[in-house]
């Protein structure tokens, strides 16, 4: 059996998400990169904007490297509900692209034409639809 290098943290509650999170991890990461991924709702998401960026309202995603081989995701499943049908996604879609997104920015990525690309691109060899 495989090691499981992600920490899966849950702030709300329901069912978790059918998303190869690990696969997506050790294809961007690697193996070594120690992840911890919380899953949150708008309140804590709202909390962590304002404290960490300075932000008002709940983000959909914050990352927070530790070194290199190590980081903190949070994900808020209430704005993907609300924000995946606009950009195109199912509801697991969507958290898939927003933990691809993150890894990405994990790794040392940053916002511009070329991480889209790469987003996208990985969306479609990574994600797979388990429902």
């Amino acid at each position: 059996m495989a090691k499981v290098d992600i920490t899966l943290h849950t702030e709300i509650e329901g069912t978790l998400p059918r998303v190869p999170f690990d696969n997506i991890k050790r294809a961007i990461l690697g193996t070594r990169y120690e992840l911890s991924l919380v899953l949150m709702g708008d309140t804590l998401a709202t909390t962590l904007n304002k404290e960490h960026k300075d932000k008002e309202g709940p983000t959909n995603i914050l990352t927070f490297p530790i070194d290199t081989h190590e980081g903190e995701m949070f994900i808020n499943l209430e704005r993907v509900a609300r924000d995946a049908e606009s950009f195109g996604h199912t509801y697991l879609e969507h958290i898939a692209f927003l933990f691809i997104h993150g890894c990405l920015h994990l790794k040392g990525d940053v916002h511009g034409d070329a991480m889209e690309r790469e987003e996208e691109r990985l969306l479609k060899t990574l994600y797979i639809d388990t429902r």
